[in-house]
């Protein structure tokens, strides 16, 4: 069994607490230490092995939780993962909770480093992508788990990258900086003229940003690979799987590139679940979470990154070109509302309220309402053919989710 943390202040004890747990029940142990999530599905997947990541993704620092991938390098499914916590939450009813009370960091393995060393040489020689000798990027680690591979793999492969963000605290992991704040990012593109990649805390996501420091989010680089792959022949079945966020301007611009969509559900192992189900090769999420199942067995915002370079050096254009003429976005208006507790349907909550907003944008926008899988915080997107119309729609609902909360 495979373990490794992100970089956050309770990573090692969490993890040392996990290890203590499966040693007791007869587990091999190896703790692969400060390490991306999708570096440990690699070890899963070629090692035919359990693997773990105690990770709280994108989440702040004092948050924590636990991904894990069975062998092979698949995430459980939700009933497997439903099984586990009842089992959990039904010996701490009764009172059990014998295995689970110590949190040290005593008789832990030491940091194996060959877990870590085998993610870079798979990012490295695997995708037998030529040396990038001379290119620029600028890559932000988020201070969390990829700051441990981003020098290695960049030199590998002959990249001139500058990397921020490459020093995790335990508190300073996603702290205005990385996948979910690209703004310092975006600045110094811009500033240097050249491109730049924003991974997220456990290394399974990635935002781009173009040599203009434009933000190029999850839809557009799916998009982009998508197209690449579309024109080469090699998306299978010409189809690619995304989620009920990605905006509408992308479902229009596969339309006029004759490339068939799949909508999931919210989560990338929805759309891994539509992938493996139809056999396809590209998938993911406006957040940046792409998945490239030809490569690996979920999302992984390193190979990601290399991959869309390798793209744009194909072209032998610019990122802020293809970004933006592969699709127009829509308006599109994003709020998350804090609520007590997640409501089990919100839709059906304010149905009435919903269906009045629907009808005023006819089919020339969309609405979609979800409970957050990881927060008590009720989603909010809205699609318009105008940003004042999405405003206004998306500022009633709050108003309206936020009364019932």
């Amino acid at each position: 069994m495979v373990l490794g943390h992100d970089g956050r202040e309770s990573g090692p004890a969490l993890l040392a607490a996990f290890a203590r747990g499966a040693t007791s029940q007869g587990n091999e142990v190896v703790n692969a230490g400060l390490l991306p999530t999708p570096a440990l599905a690699h070890a899963a997947h070629s090692g035919g092995c359990i693997a773990v990541a105690i990770t709280a993704s994108h989440n702040p620092w004092h948050d924590n939780g636990v991904k894990v991938f069975a062998p092979g390098g698949r995430k459980l499914t939700d009933d497997t993962q439903q099984r586990i916590e009842s089992h959990w939450h039904g010996q701490r009813e009764s009172g059990d909770t014998s295995q689970s009370s110590s949190t040290g960091t005593a008789d832990v393995p030491t940091v194996d480093g060959s877990v870590g060393a085998a993610y870079v040489e798979a990012m490295t020689t695997t995708l037998i992508i030529p040396s990038f000798t001379g290119t620029e990027v600028i890559v932000d680690c988020a201070n969390g788990a990829t700051s441990s591979v981003a020098e290695p793999v960049t030199s590998a492969l002959g990249l001139s990258a500058t990397i921020l963000n490459d020093a995790p605290t335990g508190r300073n992991i996603n702290d205005a900086c990385g996948a979910t704040h690209p703004g310092g990012l975006a600045a110094r593109c811009a500033e240097r003229g050249v491109p730049g990649i924003a991974f997220d805390g456990d290394g399974d996501r990635l935002i781009a940003v173009d040599e203009r420091g434009n933000v190029v989010d999850g839809d557009r680089l799916i998009a982009l690979a998508a197209v690449d792959l579309h024109r080469r022949g090699e998306l299978r079945n010409d189809t690619v799987v995304v989620t009920s966020m990605t905006n509408l301007g992308f479902h229009r611009a596969m339309q006029r590139e004759h490339i068939t969509t799949v909508t999931t559900d919210v989560g990338d192992r929805a759309v891994l679940a539509a992938m493996e189900e139809g056999g396809f090769v590209l998938g993911g999420e406006q957040s940046g979470h792409i998945i490239h199942s030809r490569y690996a067995t979920t999302g992984d915002g390193m190979l990601s990154a290399l991959l869309l370079l390798d793209l744009v050096r194909r072209s032998g254009g610019t990122l802020s070109a293809l970004s933006d003429a592969v699709m127009t976005r829509m308006p599109q208006v994003l709020r998350n509302v804090r609520v007590t507790k997640n409501p089990k349907d919100v839709a059906a909550l304010i149905k009435e309220d919903l269906a009045r907003e629907e009808a005023l944008l006819g089919d020339d926008g969309r609405i979609v309402v979800r409970a957050s899988g990881t927060e008590p915080v009720v989603r909010i997107m809205v699609e318009a053919e105008s940003q004042a119309l999405a405003d206004g729609v998306a500022a009633r609902l709050e108003q309206v989710v936020a009364a019932h909360s």
